[in-house]
């Protein structure tokens, strides 16, 4: 790892380079996929999904991937086949009439293969819920709206590790140049006494530190503004350092006893201000925002999301951009069975059968997001003619 790390400061600097100071990435975790190919009589609600309800976010990935060069790999180690695998199953699907659920689940049955996804074996996984929150801002810093919604530093150095060593898809080294060395850049206490206030610029001031703390848990959001106009903002870049969740925070400090749902925890942050923010700072993870002029937030892949139909994946495991069958239930305990796209990523979106549900903007998806803790399944959906390199798999 410090070989990648001077290998990234010398790429930057032409020159020679002392070992990173910062611990490295975490591994790759110990967990195997296996998959098992099923049919789609075998996954329970299959004919009931209103399939042609996923088609908007597939067409979204179909436009990125049909772009790449023919033999680009699809997933870590090409586990989604290459991009020409792919230009029959989306032309296919872009012939579908909005609404046709039937002809949408045509498509799939004639183009895909579904492979059921296990951990060595365990096809029971975890879903929680995220959303796209909305907070009040100004663009200027005056009266109640002196807390800073930063962009991303001048001096932030960011080497996706993924480009060194496949296995790493997804992480990066994050930091700083001092000389010819690359430190760990401020953690999110340093950054909020100041530490980057000359090399950071603001694109917006919002009145309440703990809705951006939660924003920046969620990724994207909007910003009210006072003036009555509105922007997006989606993810620039992290500070590096670990997440560490608040719900973890406050249970280990004994703030929270039992529910431990994001609604109980806004409650408490903003009932105890003082203490919220010391606790807070705890989590050393920052945020860093762009203005996002698209039309929905985007997802890791570089697509706007879905309500209800992206969800966010360990992309070590599930390729980016493929289709998934979720089984699983909602928050109130109902079945939730229907196509999904594999469009995102998470901090804590790590393991096989593991997946965060986008549930959309506003206090309704909030809830929604913030009490998910869920059970369940995945089944990947590959096309049927990959490249013959990747039929063994």
């Amino acid at each position: 790892m410090r070989r990648l790390a001077c290998l990234t400061a010398a790429l930057i600097l032409a020159g020679s380079c002392t070992p990173v100071e910062r611990p490295s990435p975490a591994a790759p975790a110990a967990d195997r996929m296996v998959l098992a190919p099923i049919g789609f009589d075998q996954l329970a609600g299959w004919s009931q999904d209103s399939a042609a309800a996923v088609l908007p976010a597939l067409q979204r990935s179909c436009d990125r991937i049909t772009k790449l060069p023919v033999d680009r790999s699809i997933g870590f180690d090409g586990i989604g086949g290459v991009a020409a695998d792919w230009y029959g199953p989306c032309s296919a699907a872009a012939k579908v009439a909005a609404g046709d659920h039937a002809a949408a689940r045509a498509v799939f049955e004639g183009w895909f293969t579904p492979w059921q996804v296990s951990n060595d074996g365990k096809p029971d996984g975890l879903f929680t819920g995220y959303f796209e929150p909305e907070i009040k801002g100004s663009r200027q810093r005056q009266g109640k709206y002196v807390v800073p919604i930063h962009g991303k530093p001048s001096d932030l150095v960011t080497a996706d590790l993924g480009k060194f060593r496949p296995e790493l898809a997804g992480e990066q080294l994050v930091g700083r140049l001092d000389g010819a060395r690359l430190v760990p850049y401020p953690t999110r206490a340093e950054i909020e006494a100041g530490a980057i206030d000359a090399k950071a610029p603001v694109v917006a001031w919002t009145d309440d530190a703990v809705d951006l703390a939660i924003m920046q848990i969620q990724g994207s959001g909007r910003v009210r503004l006072d003036d009555g106009s509105q922007i997006r903002l989606g993810v620039a870049g992290n500070n590096g350092h670990k997440f560490v969740g608040i719900g973890k925070l406050l249970k280990d400090a004994g703030k929270l006893d039992g529910d431990t749902t994001m609604p109980a925890i806004r409650a408490w942050l903003k009932a105890h201000p003082a203490e919220g923010r010391e606790l807070l700072a705890k989590n050393p993870r920052y945020i860093f925002y762009g203005v996002n002029l698209g039309d929905g937030p985007l997802g890791t892949e570089g697509v706007a999301l879905t309500p209800e139909r992206s969800l966010a994946v360990d992309p070590r495991f599930i390729p980016l951009g493929a289709p998934v069958w979720l089984d699983t239930v909602d928050p109130q305990g109902k079945p939730l069975r229907r196509l999904m796209m594999a469009q995102d990523t998470g901090a804590a979106i790590k393991g096989v059968v593991r997946g965060d549900v986008f549930w959309g903007a506003g206090e309704a998806a909030f809830e929604q997001a913030g009490r998910m803790k869920s059970p369940g399944r995945l089944v990947l959906l590959l096309p049927k003619a990959r490249s013959p390199r990747m039929a063994a798999r």
